[in-house]
This record gives structure tokens, sequence and C-alpha cells, in this order.
């Protein structure tokens, strides 16, 4: 009888880790305080499975765009199939980056963290969208330092009353985001500059255009080296302030804990289709946007800055928000900052440079909304960042300056966020009479 009652005292202490095995459910998290699956992984979309569930709307989008029935219909199913579509995108990147190791790994991740939505802008600049795809620059820079980050504070901060992060890592991504913001400033600045508007009377309008063309690719190359540089900062250098958690978990570990890795075959086949199906998902899409600006009477802009910007972001940052609960704080700081900067310093440069494969080059003459919300933006992540701390009043504020701007993008007057010059400089009027005329 002694010797049972010792077998059953000492049986939960050699009770293994994880689900028994003839248990069934999903493994276990990394977790220490939340063995198991628990509520927070309701949240997940990779462990619950909705995500995949709105792959049906791949198929739809494709049926309604063979069959031409209603646009505004098809940018809807479009735009909700590149969200599970990104999802893959990024899980087949981390798959393959866990099993390269840390340097081309997190060289992948980088190269392909935004994939989506480069691609989204490609589409939309080679019809000629111009102001889409900048908006949707923005959008992606103030939904990464706003809203990405105000959510993952406050999902974060209702669990854990006092979250810390790298003050290091973080101060050095927001300062890098005030470059970029300036580089987005200048351009307009230096339209607006007596000079500058001295040379469109006196030599025309093309000739000012011409100046701000040079400008931009000079403030493009600037960038590109920046963010070379903060490859190197971070993979190289510098790698322990964005990567504390390296050592955890194991080669045959997904990065998430959501069980064993992807094969490199697997991982590849998934990248690659994930990223034709996105491709032929963004043709779609952007083929409908004018249409559904004029059915809902919405500003270019604003399709640009929230809703392109959501739906090529939407499944892959919701890893800020679940790391966020999990108080890991140096990760979900460091998805949001770390994207917002590889789209100012990267996607945003190769935008200007591939719109030199049309007749017309794009510029980086934002409109002045764009550059209060993107000065704005980073002003108030600069803030959060100083003190290596967050709770969840922060991530609230950061969500209601989020909502503030959406606001003001979505009441904006459909056609008259774009910079117009006809309109905004007499001189291109004249000179565009001028040519019409003789």
């Amino acid at each position: 009888m002694t010797k049972k009652r010792v077998n059953r005292r000492e049986r939960p202490a050699s009770r293994p880790e994880g689900p028994p095995p003839h248990t069934p459910g999903p493994p276990a998290t990394h977790d220490p305080e939340a063995p198991g699956f628990d509520w927070r992984d309701w949240l997940d979309p990779r462990r619950v499975g909705w995500l995949s569930l709105m792959l049906v709307f791949v198929p739809i989008g494709i049926g309604l765009r063979i069959a031409g029935v209603g646009e505004t219909w098809q940018f809807v199913a479009a735009g909700l199939a590149i969200i599970p579509l990104a999802g893959l995108m990024g899980e087949s990147t981390e798959h393959l980056a866990h099993r390269l190791g840390p340097g081309i790994g997190g060289l992948l991740n980088a190269t392909f963290g935004n994939a989506a939505e480069l691609i989204i802008a490609l589409f939309a600049l080679f019809r000629g969208f111009d102001e889409v795809v900048k908006a949707s620059i923005t959008g992606s820079i103030i939904g990464n330092l706003l809203l990405v980050m105000g959510a993952s504070l406050l999902a974060g901060g209702l669990r854990w009353p006092r979250q810390q992060f790298n003050r290091t890592a973080a101060g050095v991504g927001s300062t890098m985001m005030v470059l970029a913001a300036f580089g987005m400033l200048i351009p307009a600045i230096f339209y607006a500059l007596p000079e500058v508007v001295q040379v469109a009377e006196e030599e025309g309008q093309g000739q000012r255009l011409m100046l701000e063309h040079e400008l931009s690719v000079g403030v493009c190359i600037i960038l590109m080296v920046t963010y070379v540089l903060y490859l190197v900062f971070s993979l190289k250098t510098h790698q322990d302030l964005f990567n504390p958690d390296a050592e955890e978990g194991t080669p045959d570990e997904s990065l998430h804990g959501h069980g064993p890795g992807w094969s490199m075959r697997r991982s590849i086949g998934t990248l690659l289709l994930a990223t034709t199906f996105v491709a032929i998902m963004s043709e779609i899409l952007i083929g409908a946007v004018e249409h559904t600006t004029e059915a809902f009477g919405l500003s270019e802009v604003f399709v640009g800055v929230i809703v392109v910007a959501i739906v090529g972001n939407a499944a892959e940052h919701s890893t800020a928000i679940l790391v966020a609960m999990k108080n890991k704080m140096d990760l979900s700081v460091g998805i949001a900052i770390g994207s917002a900067l590889q789209i100012a310093l990267f996607v945003a440069p190769v935008l200007v440079f591939a719109s030199y494969l049309r007749e017309e080059p794009m510029d980086l003459l934002f409109t002045t909304l764009e550059i209060v919300a993107v000065l704005l933006a980073v002003f108030i992540a600069r803030m959060v960042a100083e003190d290596g701390e967050s709770n969840w009043l922060e991530g609230a504020m950061l969500l209601m300056i989020y909502a503030i701007l959406a606001v003001a993008f979505f009441v904006l007057p459909a056609g008259h966020g774009e910079l117009d010059a006809e309109e905004t400089y007499p001189a291109y009027s004249t000179e565009a009479a001028a040519i019409e005329g003789g």
C-alpha cells in the first residue's frame, strides 16, 4: 500500500510536457505560462485553421473574374484571398530561414517579408495607379508603427502589466524611420521651393518634374544604401540585439512552435505557389480598384493607405500580436518596426526604380496628409521605444492615433487626395494648353 501511494504521489511529477500520447489536440506552445492549447491560441490563424479556410476565396475570385461578374465583388474576393496567401508566403519563408541558418534566413525574411504588398504595388504601378502605390507605402508605414505595434502592446499589456524590450534595437529602428520620413518630406519641400517654382514658370512644368524625378532617384539610392547597412548591422555585427531568442527551439521545429518544420521542397514549393496566386489575385484586385472607388465614393489614397496595406500585411503581422501575448516583446516590436523600415527603405525605392520600365516614372512626391501621417507615426513610435518598456495603455493610444488618421483618409473626398499639378500650379495648365493648341 505504501509503495502504491508513493507511485501515485510521484506520477504527476514525472508527467511529460505536452498532451498525452493518446490525447487529440494541437501541440503545446513554447510559452511556459501556458502549456497546451489555451484561449490565446484561438487567435492564431495557423493553429486554428481559419486562415486556411480563407483560401476558398482564391477560386471564387478567379471565377468572378472569368465570368466578369461584379467588379466590386472581385475586389472583395481578391483582397480576402491575398490574406491567407500572404500568410503562406510568410510561413514558408520562415521554415526556409530556419533551415538555412540565421544569416541567409534573416536575408530571406527581410526580402520576402513584404513580398505580397510589393506584388500588389507593382501591378498598381504598371496600371498607372501611382497614388494607390504611394498611398500603400504610407499605409504600410503607419500601419506597422501604429496598428500592428499598438495591437501588440495592447494585447500583451492586458496579460502582462509591464513588458520590456531591447531599447537599443528598437531605438536604432525608430531612428532609421526618422531618416525614411525625411526621404518622404524632402521631395515635397523641394517641389514647393520658390526656385523650383520659378523653373516651372520659365522653362515649363516638364523641367520641374524632371528635377523632382532626379531628386527622387537620388533619395532612393540613399535609402537603399541605408537598408543594406541596416541588414549588416542587424544580421551580422549586432545580431544579438535583434535575435535574442535564437538559441530557443530546435532545427526540427517551426519558428512559432507549431510542430515539425517543413522540408526544403515543401517550403520552396509553397512559396512559389503562393507567390503565383498572389500575383493573380493582385491583378484582379487592382483591375477592380477604379470601379470600387467610384462605387463607394472612396479616394484612391484611402484604398492604398488602409485597404491595400491591411490586406497585404494582415496574416503575417498577426505574429507580432501573438508573440507579444507570450511576453516576447523584442520579437514583437522588431516585427513592427522592421517591417516599416523594409517598406520605407527597400520597397519604396524598388517601386521607383521599377517605374522607369514604363513611359512615365513615379516620384516620391506624397500628399500633405500622407507626410503628416508618417511623421506623426514615426514620432510616436520613437517615444514608445525610448524607455524600452510598454503597457496596454500605450498600445491603446497608438490604436486611437491610427483610427484618427484612418477617419481623416476616409472622409477625404474622392479625387482630391491626389496631387493635381494642373490645379495647384497654373504654369502647368498654361503649358498644357499651349501644347494642345499647336
